[in-house]
């Protein structure tokens, strides 16, 4: 009977037919996608509390934006990128003092945003403990952005908008990284923390080193590391190559007189001192020091061998008893310091492309 036949082949391809049914429909996605983020396994703790703050996708990719963002300045050209660049380990290349709205001239250099996790306060003075509440400053500075942050907010609950030169619809990622489109201070600058919290920098051949590579080093290199330790580490201790102390290095004070640390704490002893700078990326951070004027590693080894003054909150470490103040090198020593110093330089840091620019274009 070949309808009897038929039905049984019918019946054999449905019941063997399992492996060709529908798949199952992508899970609706119901929130931020969390990050785990990393410590470099020869780093201390973080300061920062990452537990009031956890990362996601979603919350770094809109701090990344904020970030680049010339939105968050009066003008709509100055973003936190304009005097934080990749390639200058997110310093101010070639500028000895930031530039801000309409070119105004600030009266310090640029620090780098590296490594911001392990910092127990920011800025050449220390005048902000806490990095969520960083961008606050710069923002308001008449001579930086020249904005009210309550300005701030309201352009960015307008977006997007045909005035802006890559219309971006911020209410849309606030919703995304926040589970809501409401946009406030707290949100904002919780979302720059995420991104600037990913700006991690410990991929340098002294990384390579210290993880048991003996060979990322030569000899010179090796030689500098040994004289850097000795001279050199008492202020710029640890893996991260800063104590993040105040310290007064002698430095001649310019027409501005810039007095650094006293202008927070209003102390006598704290006059002249600013913050030590971490050393990680050093050989492309230039110009140096709290107000940009040295621009060669040279430059700055040759001041603590022979331009130190004296002065009267020196820090202790390089006072010599019957002596000019300073440190002792030889000009062997300082290039073999300077070799080291060159091994701190992160390339895939200054070239990782989630760190980049999204391509917002505001930020010059």
């Amino acid at each position: 009977m070949p309808w009897l036949t038929a039905a049984i082949l019918l019946l054999c391809l449905w019941s063997c037919g399992g492996d060709n049914k529908e798949p199952d429909p992508t899970p609706i996605k119901t929130g931020p996608t969390p990050v785990t983020w990393k410590k470099p396994a020869h780093f201390p703790d973080p300061v920062y509390n990452l537990s009031r703050n956890p990362l996601t996708e979603e919350g770094i990719e809109l701090g990344r934006h904020l970030f680049y963002d010339g939105i968050l300045s009066r003008t709509n050209n100055v973003g936190c990128g304009t005097c934080h660049q990749p390639q200058a380990a997110f310093t101010h290349h070639g500028h000895d003092l930031s530039h801000g709205v309409d070119d105004k001239l600030g009266v310090r250099n640029s620090p780098s945003t590296q490594n911001l996790a392990w910092n127990t306060s920011f800025f050449w003075d220390g005048g902000v403990h806490d990095l969520d509440m960083l961008p606050f400053v710069p923002i308001e500075n008449p001579v930086e952005m020249d904005i009210k942050v309550s300005d701030v907010l309201e352009k960015l609950r307008k977006t997007p908008n045909t005035n802006s030169k890559v219309p971006i619809d911020y209410p849309k990622m606030f919703q995304e990284a926040f589970g809501t489109n409401e946009i406030n201070a707290e949100r904002m600058m919780k979302a720059l923390s995420q991104f600037m919290l990913t700006m991690v920098s410990a991929n340098s051949k002294y990384d390579y080193f210290k993880s048991g590579d003996a060979n990322a080093l030569n000899t010179q290199e090796k030689e500098g590391l040994l004289l850097f330790q000795k001279n050199c580490s008492s202020c710029h201790q640890g893996e991260l190559f800063t104590d993040y102390s105040f310290r007064n290095n002698g430095l001649m004070p310019m027409r501005n007189d810039d007095q650094g640390r006293f202008g927070v704490t209003s102390l006598v002893i704290d006059k002249y001192k600013f913050k030590v700078p971490s050393l990680r990326n050093v050989g492309y951070t230039a110009p140096y020091m709290h107000d940009g004027r040295y621009y060669t590693l040279e430059e700055v080894l040759d001041h603590y061998t022979d331009s130190v003054q004296q002065m009267e909150t020196l820090d202790p470490v390089f006072i010599r008893p019957n002596s000019k103040p300073g440190i002792t090198l030889t000009n062997a020593e300082k290039q073999s310091i300077i070799a080291f110093l060159k091994t701190l330089s992160d390339d895939q840091f200054i070239s990782n492309p989630k760190l980049a620019d999204p391509g917002i274009g505001n930020a010059n």
